[in-house]
């Protein structure tokens, strides 16, 4: 077997495990938390929010600036280039918990935008902020997470989507510290 292959193999085999932990309570947390991640919306009114007060208008122009990375590189460049099929229409047994994606499933764009988001205010925002700024990293973390429970990615999509959302969030946060005061 190919490691490619096998890669896949386990991917969907993570999954169907995954599919035998779910439980009503974790099914109802699961789906809740997913739809933090919807269209980005949760990270971009926090971005948004961010801009008002002068201590934390960096760490607002960081969530931003690492959401449009991830939409441009994971959304319209890696998607469509992979053209990876989700894993509820090839894993046999597999069971999804909300409606089909329409788009492809490589890499997670809720994993990358949430990471992304997360790692930019948890390296932006004042350290004084601790509890916001881990707060944040947990419900990034957990959205990814999620992903994999309700049966609408691999596991690689997930960890590659966070890495990329990681390497955003770096990036956004570099981008708005050297910026000139504002």
């Amino acid at each position: 077997m190919e490691i490619i292959e096998w890669i896949l193999h386990l991917d969907g085999q993570i999954l169907l495990w995954i599919q035998e932990l779910r439980t009503d309570w974790l099914t109802a947390f699961f789906t809740t938390v997913t739809h933090l991640g919807d269209g980005g919306i949760l990270w971009i009114l926090a971005g948004v929010v961010l801009l008002i007060p002068k201590k934390t208008r960096k760490a607002g122009i960081a969530v931003l600036a690492a959401l449009v990375l991830s939409a441009l590189v994971v959304n319209l460049l890696l998607k469509p280039i992979v053209a990876r099929i989700r894993p509820y229409e090839v894993v046999e047994g597999l069971r999804l918990l909300l409606d089909p994606a329409h788009d492809h499933s490589f890499p997670s764009g809720h994993s990358s935008s949430s990471m992304a988001a997360a790692t930019a205010m948890f390296k932006a925002l004042p350290h004084r902020m601790r509890l916001l700024r881990w707060g944040v990293m947990v419900v990034g973390v957990l959205i990814c997470i999620s992903r994999l429970y309700i049966g609408i990615h691999y596991p690689t999509d997930v960890l590659i989507g966070a890495a990329l959302g990681v390497l955003f969030g770096v990036i956004g946060a570099k981008i708005a510290i050297k910026l000139p005061r504002i």
